[in-house]
C-alpha cells in the first residue's frame, strides 16, 4: 500500500478513495498527533474547516468535523472558500489547525483532504506520515464537556476579500478604471473572487460562478480558458483571470483574447516587486518545466531564478529556504509569501491587474516583455520510467539533443510518478525545431525503455 499523503493532501475518488470513515479517521488521528507534539498545550484546540462546491465536499467536511470534535476540538466551519482563504484564516482567527476539502482542478468525482498547521502552513512530510500511522489506533475518548463544538461562520469570506484588498499599494482604488473578466471554474472563488476585485474598483464580468455541486471545472476555469478567452473580446474587458477549483492558481488573458500563463504572470509581478524593492534577493524561484524564455528574461532584468522540481511544496521548500517571496509554476500556482502561505489565485489576479493600472500598459504589452519559446511536451506511454535516468542509449541521444540546441533550447525528460508514461520536453528558438528533436527524442525512449 502507498503513502496515504501525496504532494498536496489525500486525494482520490470521492466515497471510493476518499470516504467519509477516512475523513473521520484522518482527522482524529490528526488531532493526536498534533496534541501529543504540544500543540495543543494550555488551551481548548480549535480548527476551521473548508470546502469547494463539490457535492462530496457536504459529507466529507461533516465527517471531518465530527472527527476534530470527537477528539476534543472545537471547529468553525467556513463553508465554501478557497483553499488559500482557509490558509490565510487558520493563521488569521489564530486557530491550531486548518482543514480544506478540495480535489483543486481535477474532475468533479474527486476529492481531497488538506491540513494546514498553525499559522496557514502546510504539515511536514514527518507529521503526516505521524498521522497516518495513527489512524484506527485505540484511544480514550473525551466525553461531557470535553467533547468539541462545532459553530458555522459565513463572515469569514469578507475577512479573506479584506485582506486581499489590503495587499495592494492602492487599496479599494487600485483597479478604478479596469474592466476585468473572472471566470471563476464554477468553483470555491465564485463569490469572494469577483468581490475582492470589486473591492478594489474593478468594473467585473463574471462568468460560470454557478456552483451546482456537480459543474465544478467543467470546460471551464484555467483548465479551459477558452470561454474567458471569448468573454475578454466580447465584453471589451481590458484583461481576464480564471481559478481552478480551489482557487489557488490563475492564468489571465489580455485584451486581444490570448493566454497569458504563469510564466509570463511570475516574470510581471517579479519586475514589479524588484522596483518596489519587494522582490528578496532578486530571487524568483520556479520549476524545470518553466519556460526557458522566463528566465531568458528575468537575466535581462537582473533577476535570479532558482529552479526546483514539478510541484507547489517543492516551490514553498525552497522559498523558505533561501528567504525569497515569489515563487510558481507554469500552471499559475503563485505563492507571495509577503501575504500568503500557498497559492492563491485571486491574489494573483489582483496583483497582476494592479500592475497593469499601475503602470498604464496594457497586459500584452506587458506579456510581450516574458515570450515565450516554443515549447514541445509529449507523453511517451508503455515504457519503463525508472530506466529514464539510467539508460545509456537515452542518455546519449538527450545529450546530443542538447548540444545541438545549444543556448537556445534545452531538454528535459521526466518520468511521471504515477503511470508508465516518460514526458518528453524539447524548448528551441523555432517550433520546427522543437518539433524535430521531441519525435526524435520520444522514438529513441519508446524503443530504447519498451515494456
Amino acid at each position: 500500500m502507498g503513502r496515504l499523503f501525496g504532494t498536496d493532501g489525500v486525494r482520490g475518488v470521492a466515497n471510493r478513495d476518499v470516504t467519509a470513515e477516512l475523513a473521520l479517521d484522518v482527522s482524529v488521528a490528526a488531532a493526536h498527533v498534533l496534541g501529543s507534539t504540544g500543540a495543543f498545550e494550555g488551551h481548548r484546540p480549535r480548527a476551521v474547516i473548508g470546502r469547494d462546491p463539490r457535492a462530496s465536499g457536504e459529507f466529507l467536511s461533516a465527517a471531518v468535523a465530527a472527527g476534530l470534535a470527537s477528539a476534543g476540538v472545537d471547529v468553525v466551519n467556513v463553508g465554501v472558500l478557497p483553499t488559500p482563504a482557509v490558509a490565510h484564516l487558520t493563521g488569521a482567527l489564530g486557530v491550531d489547525l486548518g482543514v480544506m476539502l478540495s480535489a483543486s482542478h481535477n474532475p468533479m468525482p474527486d476529492n481531497g483532504i488538506k491540513f494546514f498547521a498553525r499559522g496557514g502552513q502546510k504539515l511536514p512530510d514527518d507529521v503526516e506520515d505521524a498521522i497516518e500511522a495513527r489512524m484506527r489506533e485505540d484511544w480514550e475518548r473525551p466525553v461531557g464537556a470535553a467533547v468539541g463544538r462545532i459553530t458555522m461562520d459565513g463572515a469569514s469570506g469578507s475577512l479573506y476579500v479584506d485582506h486581499l484588498v489590503s495587499t495592494l499599494p492602492g487599496g479599494a482604488d487600485s483597479l478604478t478604471g479596469l474592466r476585468i473578466a473572472v471566470d471563476c471554474a464554477n468553483g470555491a472563488a465564485s463569490e469572494v473572487g469577483p468581490a475582492a476585485l470589486r473591492a478594489a474598483g474593478a468594473d467585473v464580468v463574471v462568468i460560470n460562478a454557478s456552483p451546482d455541486g456537480r459543474n465544478i471545472n467543467e470546460k471551464c476555469g484555467s483548465t479551459h480558458p477558452e470561454q474567458l478567452q471569448a468573454a475578454v473580446v466580447a465584453a471589451g474587458a481590458d484583461l481576464g483571470v480564471a481559478f481552478d477549483g480551489d482557487a489557488d492558481r490563475c492564468l489571465a488573458v489580455d485584451h486581444t483574447g490570448a493566454l497569458v500563463d504563469g510564466d509570463q504572470i511570475m516574470g510581471i509581478l517579479a519586475v514589479a516587486l524588484r522596483e518596489r524593492g519587494e522582490l528578496a534577493q532578486d530571487t524568483l524561484v520556479i520549476t524545470v518545466m518553466s519556460n526557458l524564455g522566463l528566465q531568458l528574461a528575468m537575466g535581462e532584468a537582473g533577476i535570479t531564478t532558482v529552479q526546483t522540481g514539478v510541484g507547489d511544496r517543492y516551490v514553498l521548500e525552497a522559498m523558505r529556504k533561501g528567504a525569497f517571496s515569489l515563487g510558481g509554476e507554469q500552471s499559475g500556482h503563485l505563492i507571495m509569501a509577503a501575504h500568503a502561505t500557498t497559492g492563491d489565485g485571486t491574489l494573483t489576479a489582483l496583483q497582476l491587474a494592479a500592475r497593469v493600472a499601475g503602470t498604464g500598459r496594457s497586459l500584452a504589452d506587458l506579456a510581450s516583455s516574458v515570450p515565450r519559446l516554443p515549447q514541445v511536451l509529449l507523453n511517451v506511454k508503455g515504457v519503463d520510467r525508472t530506466r529514464a535516468g539510467s539508460d545509456e542509449g537515452v542518455l546519449s541521444a538527450v545529450g546530443e539533443a542538447e548540444r545541438e540546441l545549444g543556448s537556445s533550447g534545452r531538454v528535459l525528460l521526466r518520468p511521471s510518478g504515477t503511470e508508465p508514461v516518460v514526458r518528453v520536453m524539447v524548448e528551441a528558438a523555432d517550433q520546427d525545431h522543437a518539433d524535430r528533436v521531441a519525435q526524435r527524442l520520444a522514438d529513441v525512449v519508446r524503443e530504447r525503455l519498451a515494456l
